[in-house]
C-alpha cells in the first residue's frame, strides 16, 4: 500500500481506536484503584487494632492521597479523552463523511436524566474512600491519647493534605456536565 493510499478517514478511525483503547485502559486501572484503596485501609485499620497501635493509622492519610489523585487524575483523562472525541474528532469524521453524525454513544449516554445523580453518588463515594475514611484514621488516632509532638504535627498536616484532595475531588466532579 503506497502512502497516499491512507485516506484522512482511516487516520481518523485509526485515533478513535486508540484513544477508546487509552480510555478503557484507564477506566480499568481507575475503578482498580478504588479497591486498592480500600484494601490497603482495611489492612492498616487490622494491623493498628491487632498491634494495639494507633499511630499505625497514619499510614492511611498519605496512601489516600497518592491513590485518591491518581485516581482523580486517571477519572480526568478519561473525561478529556470522552469530550476530544464529542467535541474535535467526532465532527471531523463526520464532516468527512457525509454523516448526520458519528460516534453517538459519546454523547447519548450524557442525556440520561439520572446522570447528575449518578455523578454526585460518585463524588460521595470517591469522599469517603479517599477524604472521610482516612480523615477518621486520624479522628482515632488523636483520640486514643497515644499522640506525641512529631505525629501529632504529621497528623495535621495529613488532614490539611486530604482536606485539599477532598476540595479538588468536588472540583472535579462537575456533576452537572
Amino acid at each position: 500500500m503506497a502512502e497516499s493510499d491512507v485516506s484522512v478517514g482511516q487516520l481518523l478511525l485509526a485515533e478513535y481506536q486508540t484513544v477508546k483503547d487509552e480510555q478503557k485502559t484507564r477506566i480499568g486501572f481507575r475503578d482498580n484503584l478504588l479497591y486498592v484503596t480500600l484494601t490497603v485501609v482495611a489492612a492498616v485499620i487490622a494491623a493498628a487494632a491487632q498491634a494495639e497501635q494507633s499511630a499505625m493509622l497514619l499510614a492511611i492519610p498519605p496512601v489516600c492521597v497518592v491513590l485518591g489523585w491518581t485516581y482523580l487524575v486517571n477519572d480526568e483523562k478519561i473525561s478529556a479523552i470522552g469530550k476530544y472525541i464529542r467535541d474535535d474528532l467526532g465532527p471531523r469524521l463526520t464532516q468527512l463523511a457525509q454523516a448526520e453524525r458519528a460516534f453517538g454513544w459519546e454523547t447519548a449516554h450524557r442525556t440520561d436524566p439520572r446522570r447528575s445523580t449518578r455523578k454526585a453518588i460518585q463524588c460521595a463515594i470517591d469522599l469517603l474512600a479517599f477524604a472521610v475514611a482516612p480523615l477518621a484514621g486520624l479522628a482515632v488516632y488523636w483520640g486514643a491519647g497515644q499522640t506525641s509532638t512529631g505525629l501529632l504535627v504529621v497528623s495535621v498536616l495529613e488532614a490539611l493534605a486530604l482536606m485539599g484532595l477532598a476540595t479538588q475531588v468536588v472540583l472535579y466532579a462537575r456533576p452537572f456536565s
